[in-house]
Parts: C-alpha cells; sequence; structure tokens
C-alpha cells in the first residue's frame, strides 16, 4: 500500500526547546490512523509541522511521493491535505453556510452546493441552523462545522487534531462515529487524539507519542490491548 504521507526524522523546536525530537510516521492510502500520547507529547505540533504551520527544524515531510517542506498550508489545501485544527477555528462571526463556502476557497468548480448539501446529510444539525452565527454554537456543533468546512476542500488526507477535546460524552460518540464515517466513504485520516480508546478501537494503526518521539507503533488493535498502552493511557 502506497505510503501516501510519510514523515522522517521530524524535529521542531520553539527557541531552544525541542518539541519533537526525530519523530518517524506514515499515513498509507486508504488508512485511519491514530497517533496517541498525552497532553504535552508533540502531537499537535506534529500536525502543524506537517501542515505548513510551524517551521522544520529538521527531518523531511513527503505527500503524494513529494516533499512538501516549506510550502504553506494554502498550497497544501490545493493538493489535498487538509486539517482540522485543535480548537475549531471556525469563522465565529460568519455563518455555518458562508463558514463552509470557505472550505471551498480553492475550488473552482460547479459541484460546491452539492457537497454542502453532504455536509448537512452527515451533520443534520449544521442544516437545521445553516443561518446562525458559528460563534454562538456550542463546542460540539462547531466541530462538527469545522469537520464539514474541511470536507469542503475535498482532502486526500484529512488530519484531525483533538477532536473530542472539551465535548459531552454524546457528542464525543458523535464525533467518532462521523470520524469512522467519512473514513469508510474513503477518505484517508490521519487522527491525533488524546482519548488513546476511541482512537485505536477506530484505527488500522497506530503510533503512540511520548516526549517528542514515537515510542511504539502497530496495528489499533494490537496496541490497544498492549499491557503499557493500557497502563500509560487507560489507567489499567
Amino acid at each position: 500500500m502506497t505510503a501516501m504521507l510519510k514523515v522522517t526524522g521530524l524535529q521542531v523546536a520553539y527557541g531552544g526547546i525541542q518539541a519533537v525530537k526525530g519523530a518517524s510516521f506514515e499515513v498509507r492510502e486508504g488508512e485511519l490512523v491514530s497517533l496517541i500520547g498525552a497532553n504535552g507529547a508533540g502531537k499537535s505540533t506534529t500536525l502543524k509541522a506537517v501542515t505548513g504551520l510551524q517551521p522544520l527544524a529538521g527531518g523531511t515531510v513527503e505527500f503524494m511521493g513529494r516533499s512538501i517542506a516549506g510550502q504553506g498550508a494554502w498550497d497544501l489545501v490545493r493538493q489535498g491535505l487538509v486539517m482540522v485544527p485543535e480548537g475549531r477555528g471556525t469563522f465565529t462571526r460568519m455563518t455555518i453556510t458562508e463558514n463552509l463556502l470557505m472550505g471551498a476557497y480553492t475550488r473552482k468548480d460547479a459541484e460546491v452546493e452539492a457537497d454542502i448539501d453532504k455536509v448537512f446529510a452527515l451533520f443534520p444539525r449544521l442544516k437545521e441552523r445553516r443561518a446562525q452565527l458559528a460563534g454562538t454554537m456550542s463546542g460540539g456543533e462547531q466541530q462538527m462545522l469545522a469537520m464539514g468546512r474541511a470536507l469542503m476542500a475535498r482532502p486526500k488526507l484529512l488530519l484531525l487534531d483533538e477532536p473530542s477535546m472539551g465535548l459531552s460524552p454524546i457528542m464525543v460518540d458523535k464525533i467518532f462515529e462521523v470520524v469512522n464515517d467519512i473514513h469508510q466513504r474513503g477518505t484517508t485520516v490521519l487522527l491525533v487524539e488524546q482519548n488513546a480508546s476511541r482512537a485505536l478501537q477506530l484505527a488500522n494503526r497506530g503510533y503512540v507519542m511520548e516526549s517528542g518521539e514515537v515510542t511504539m507503533h502497530g496495528e489499533g488493535r494490537a496496541l490497544l490491548a498492549d499491557p503499557k498502552v493500557r497502563a500509560a493511557y487507560l489507567g489499567e
């Protein structure tokens, strides 16, 4: 299976602090891969480096077989590499529909409206409130909107950074259900999560990140059953 995203020896530093210390992993076409780890492990920093939001201090990042180091996030979206950031990042003074249209800003085709309907089918609550300002929505609703906006770019690889963070248990269930649905419909997904149990249940493969390094990797179910993972992330 072809590696859609290949990260080798990634290093990222903030001033004198090395946040990522030579991390390597890959996401193959058609997979759902989970990157788990505690808060501060370097997961979000890794995604920022992959998507051009944080400069690399070392290592390589390849997407679809080509180096993308140094490219801006806007260029990567056009190539099909799209991230839903931690904290959602919705345009709070714009409506739901306007946010979705912003997700399609790189597109010139005639199917944008049809794709909005697909997002509304995936998230019926957004359809009910299509004229509502994003800033007046709950955290879970804004997470739905952020995911829907990313889908409007028609990603080849969708990166999700902590999509369940701060949500109610019912909304967490909904978000993971949708992540699985998106993957089953054919989108390759890299899921970064602190909720190790839920993330590894969905994953074809997983990576464990600790203190800026990838320390374990394997099939999702195998990692979920690993005593070290269960002790560190599931409280067992």
